[in-house]
């Protein structure tokens, strides 16, 4: 399936687990968030606002900062941050595998 250019409101919260208000709520605190709005004000989200949302995800869902640290480590080192998230993600699939293998015993 071709990732599609822009994302709604609902769209980037269910990728997430969120509800639509955490994300608005973010977009407040987080300026480099920066959906489209049309003249109804409804949200659209491209791919680089999407990979925000993602980092601020993991660093106050994953990792447990709070906004003002996830704000800091945001501004500090995105090279580094992407490749923590990237552990992060391969250590949550091999848990899974081993449980999954768990399971199977």
């Amino acid at each position: 399936m071709a990732e599609k250019v822009y994302y709604s409101i609902t769209e980037v919260a269910e990728m997430f687990g969120l509800n639509a208000s955490v994300i608005r709520f973010w977009e407040k605190e987080f300026p480099e968030i920066k959906p489209l709005k049309n003249e109804s004000g409804t949200r659209r989200y491209n791919a680089e606002s999407v990979e925000i949302i993602r980092r601020i995800y993991h660093l106050t869902r994953e990792c447990g900062f709070t906004l003002s640290g996830a704000r800091e480590q945001l501004r500090a080192d995105r090279s580094n941050l992407d490749e923590k998230m990237q552990l992060v993600q391969t250590l949550n699939e091999a848990k899974a595998f081993l449980l999954q293998l768990k399971e199977q015993l």
